[in-house]
């Protein structure tokens, strides 16, 4: 015979450490990612506009398309590394908060 479901047990006062970051940190990780991707297609765009006789808007296009995926790719890697970082921080203070000394 099959037992009936039991409920979930209350929530304890526990800490329960998380790998999420914070909201304000996410969101300045966002706008990292965004500034990073604006300044890399203008760098991109800039350097074959400057270099090129004629009409190069294809080619200056291109590299600023370019230009910002590698810019806001690696921002947005720094960024992932950087969060993780915070959330480990955060669950190694709270071991140590709850140590005797």
């Amino acid at each position: 015979m099959a037992e009936a479901p039991t409920d979930p047990p209350p929530p304890s006062d526990e800490y329960a450490p998380s790998a999420l970051p914070s909201t304000g940190a996410r969101i300045v990780a966002f706008v990292a990612i965004l500034v990073a991707g604006l300044c890399g297609g203008l760098i991109g765009w800039a350097f074959v506009d400057l270099q090129c006789d004629g009409d190069c808007s294809v080619a200056a296009g291109a590299a600023g398309v370019f230009g910002a995926v590698v810019g806001a790719g690696g921002v947005a890697v720094v960024a992932v590394l950087a969060l993780r970082a915070m959330g480990e921080w955060r669950t190694v203070q709270h071991r140590q908060a709850g140590r005797p000394d």
